[in-house]
């Protein structure tokens, strides 16, 4: 019996079985290659998606489980907080990249809950999110740029 999802506004279903994590059935079954494989025990972050927008580790909530919409780094882009991805950009955040996805995806429940985050609501919320680069500084500065231009202050 087919199980089916709305991700990124768009009505999915799959065979897969209930028990197969978010994650594959994105990727595998979906072509949502942007939300990232990383440690597989929900402790790195790089598998991060919005389960009616909340952050949601992708890896370890199985497809039975998803009960609302999911959003993806893909649709992210459609929403207001495309203004992180583009923060991103600005400040040159991506060095290997393969986290930057579930970064942002984190950051905008961040921005979502509070939307003048301090430095250290930043690392509270961002902590879990793990960057083998190390580009922490980079992403906290992305965070508040973007946070400036969704709260009316344009870019820095």
């Amino acid at each position: 019996m087919a199980i089916a999802i709305t991700v990124n506004g768009e009505r999915y279903e799959t065979d897969a079985p209930p028990e197969t994590p978010l994650l594959w059935v994105l990727r595998d079954e979906f072509g949502l290659t942007g939300t990232k494989f990383g440690c597989g025990v929900a402790a790195c972050g790089a598998c991060t998606v919005h389960l009616d927008g909340q952050a949601v580790r992708s890896c370890q909530l199985p497809l039975g489980e998803v009960d609302g919409d999911v959003t993806t780094i893909e649709g992210l882009a459609e929403t207001r907080y495309r203004a992180l991805q583009e923060a991103w950009t600005r400040h040159q955040v991506a060095q290997c990249g393969y986290c930057q996805s579930g970064q942002i995806m984190q950051a905008a429940d961040l921005l979502a809950e509070t939307p003048e985050p301090s430095d250290e609501d930043i690392d509270a919320v961002m902590g879990g999110n793990l960057c083998r680069c190390g580009t922490y500084t980079g992403i906290r500065a992305a965070i508040h740029d973007a946070a400036r231009a969704l709260n009316g202050g344009g870019a820095g």
